[in-house]
């Protein structure tokens, strides 16, 4: 059994009890304390956490061509152990997922999940004009202990419209995650173009993510933007 929690807001701390595996973004190791000796070790995965041969080798190939390919690291616990997980300072946030339930995340964002997680990467239609491009990853809960770590640029900001059907509108390049009561809950994309993009004097805002308050959804956002998007012009 894993447990995650945060530890001055840019460290994950793992607490394992008995026997389990981690999968983690490749050299976020930081740190490890485990009585009577080291009791967890390190792997490269070459494909992905799944464990059918074929299933691991499709998962690669798909994220290499949607440019989602984030390099992992398994970690095999055998026994009691607290280790630690960062990178470049960078904020985590833990969310545990229920079975059934699934966040969309940019690879980018992935610090750590359990093995009760699903991970694969679909098609979401909507990456025409977002740095990504058409897919996103996703990770499903499979089990009670499915724990998901993402990572932020600076002090994340949660927005939902669970309880009051508001419409929620942010910019795809600092979109971490979003979940959804049901179905994956993909954001539309709104445009606002016009003559002054033709000519230089854009806004820099010309298009959003948006959900309409019909659309239950958490969505999590990082003070920073990726640099990417569309930029339309004449010099």
């Amino acid at each position: 059994m894993l447990k995650f929690e945060t530890l001055n807001e840019l460290t994950l701390k793992v607490t394992c009890r008995g026997n389990d595996v981690l999968f983690t973004k490749a050299g976020a190791f930081i740190a490890g304390e485990s009585p009577n000796g080291k009791n967890y070790k390190f792997e490269k995965l070459l494909l992905g956490p799944q464990g059918n041969i074929m299933q691991a080798a499709l998962g690669s190939l798909m994220r290499r061509v949607t440019k989602e390919n984030l390099p992992l690291m398994k970690v095999i616990m055998n026994g009691d152990s607290v280790t630690y997980y960062a990178n470049c300072s960078q904020h985590v946030v833990i969310y545990q997922l229920a079975v059934g339930e699934t966040v969309s995340v940019e690879s980018e964002n992935i610090l750590a999940f359990t093995g009760d997680c699903k991970y694969s990467v679909r098609f979401i239609g909507t990456g025409i004009i977002s740095q990504k491009g058409l897919a996103t990853s996703t990770l499903t809960g499979t089990g009670s202990n499915a724990y998901v770590a993402v990572l932020c640029d600076g002090n994340p900001i949660v927005l939902s419209n669970l309880t009051d059907q508001r419409t929620i509108c942010v910019d795809p390049d600092a979109v971490i995650c979003w979940m959804g009561q049901s179905g994956f809950c993909d954001p539309q994309v709104k445009l606002d173009l016009s003559w002054k993009n033709l000519i230089g004097q854009a806004s820099g805002e010309s298009y959003a993510f948006e959900w309409s308050g019909s659309q239950p959804v958490s969505v999590i956002v990082q003070p920073s933007e990726r640099t990417g998007g569309v930029r339309i012009g004449i010099d």
